[in-house]
């Protein structure tokens, strides 16, 4: 793995990474709500799309590792070459 390689890789893991701090804080935004106005008319809508935010920040975390993964293989290829 060559350094642009692993610039690369160290941008995808950043970019991935701030998707999901954004999706983290729209999932809090609508825990918050969820909390504060329990078993409204548009409760079961916002329950459904923090759902919606919980499987896709579950799916970002599982790319995120296996970014981090590829990252320290090749970073462990390199050192022991």
């Amino acid at each position: 793995m060559d350094d642009r390689d692993e610039r690369e890789l160290d941008a995808r893991l950043e970019q991935l990474e701030a998707e999901e701090r954004h999706l983290s804080l729209a999932r809090r935004r609508l825990h918050d709500r969820i909390a504060m106005f329990p078993g409204s008319a548009s409760g079961a809508d916002v329950e459904l799309r923090e759902r919606e935010l919980s499987r896709e920040r579950g799916e970002l975390h599982r790319r995120i590792d296996e970014l981090r993964a590829r990252r320290n293989e090749l970073r462990s290829q390199r050192s022991a070459g």
